[in-house]
């Protein structure tokens, strides 16, 4: 890989939503300010009232861009898929906000969108744990989860009895005895086995 010179642009890149039953899956992209933001990290491990903070700032001050993959195109791709395609469509979206391309994307995880997904056209590197070690992922991880649990909340009021204002769509106890007794919303992800079991009953 060509050394980056030091105005290349660098994005950190993360998604949020992976595992629930319901919902969509989002990424973010993030090309950090200068100075950057104090306190950035896996989302995770975060209080909601810290992200809740570092979000107004790094929207503020950042470049970002985020993309949304929603059920029934999981679906239809499979989550992996899904995933990947947030990530190409967070990217996107980032470009058009700075109007350049990106040198390079630091992507959490183990793969990179590279070569898995039509759209996808800048180099890439892998980081495991990397919302934890590279800033500029922590922030899209930070993005990526107040954007997503955003979705929810608003979605909760149209389906009020999954909890998905508490679990964000995750199987949660509360969560998997209300599908077992109202059966699936169109927000649910059918090609989730719990979803497809209480489907057939």
């Amino acid at each position: 890989m060509a050394l980056l010179g030091p105005s290349a642009l660098i994005a950190g890149v993360d998604e949020a939503g992976r595992g629930p039953l319901a919902g969509p899956v989002v990424a973010a992209a993030v090309i950090l300010c200068k100075p950057g933001v104090e306190g950035v990290g896996d989302s995770k491990v975060l209080s909601a009232k810290v992200r809740a903070r570092l979000e107004i700032e790094i929207r503020a001050r950042c470049a970002f861009g985020i993309g949304v993959v929603d059920p029934a195109e999981i679906d239809r791709i499979n989550i992996f898929a899904a995933t990947m395609l947030a990530m190409t469509r967070a990217m996107v979206r980032l470009c058009a906000v700075v109007d350049a391309e990106v040198a390079e994307a630091l992507i959490d995880g183990n793969l990179t969108p590279h070569g898995r997904v039509e759209g996808w056209r800048w180099p890439a590197r892998a980081i495991v744990g990397g919302d934890g070690i590279e800033a500029s992922i922590g922030a899209a991880s930070i993005l990526a989860k107040e954007y997503r649990d955003r979705l929810m909340v608003a979605a909760a009021a149209r389906h009020p009895h999954y909890g998905w204002e508490r679990n964000k769509g995750y199987g949660s106890k509360e969560h998997m005895a209300a599908l077992r007794l109202h059966g699936p919303t169109p927000l649910h992800r059918r090609s989730f086995a719990p979803v497809a079991a209480a489907e057939r009953k």
